[in-house]
């Protein structure tokens, strides 16, 4: 069911700013990357089927999963974000350049909220709802999954959305976004809040690496 899921994705064209801009990246191309040839297709996420950790980021980078057809490989934010994994014991590496480069995800599966790399990094409500049934999808795919971590306040919300919709149980107030937060809600599942691996935040040391150990740490211990 799962490689369904990922195979119906890399087809989708339900927003047409995404696949104006995703395509337009992969023909303009970034001088470093000049000599590659660009994915520019909406990017499934990966991992382990039998996962208990789903790790929901917001969207592909236009340079980074845009071009290599995989979350978080090839640029910085992948860089910071699978050492951490390693460092965890999640990944069987501690850095993710292509799809071929060997590393496994091991009860770990990364994912994104938007499916297609947006423009300045922001998608619109539109584009936002309009990707949620295909993590929904993921998600009933994903049937041992027991952690969520969202990177950004982005993730958070629509994690929240998603496991409202696939049946899970809430709490009132809804839990807010936070570095660190966690929020145990129904079913047994527990969502821990982390800043986004992104250069604004490891550039400025709002992110460390301790901070990120922090969190697959939290995730550890959530998942028993």
């Amino acid at each position: 069911m799962l490689k369904v899921v990922q195979e119906e994705v890399t087809g989708c064209r339900r927003c047409p700013r995404l696949v104006e801009w995703r395509e337009r990246v992969g023909r303009e191309k970034r001088r470093a990357f000049r000599d590659c040839d660009y994915w520019a297709r909406p990017v499934p996420g990966f991992g382990d089927p039998g996962a208990r950790l789903l790790v929901f980021g917001l969207a592909p980078a236009a340079h980074g999963a845009n071009r290599t057809g995989r979350m978080f490989t090839g640029d910085r934010s992948g860089e910071w974000l699978f050492a951490a994994m390693h460092r965890a014991g999640f990944a069987s590496q501690p850095a993710s350049l292509h799809r071929e480069d060997g590393l496994v995800l091991r009860d770990a599966y990364v994912t994104s909220a938007v499916k297609c790399a947006p423009p300045d990094n922001q998608p619109t409500p539109e584009e936002r709802d309009a990707c949620a049934p295909w993590v929904l999808r993921e998600l009933e795919a994903l049937p041992r999954v027991r952690v969520v971590v969202a990177l950004g306040g982005f993730a958070w919300t629509q994690a929240l959305r998603t496991l409202r919709d696939a049946g899970c149980s809430l709490p009132v107030p809804l839990p807010k976004f936070g570095h660190c937060a966690e929020a145990r809600l129904g079913g047994g599942l527990t969502l821990i809040g982390s800043y986004h691996p992104s250069q604004q935040n490891t550039f400025t040391g709002r992110l460390t690496p301790a901070m990120l150990d922090d969190i697959f740490a939290a995730a550890r211990r959530a998942m028993g």
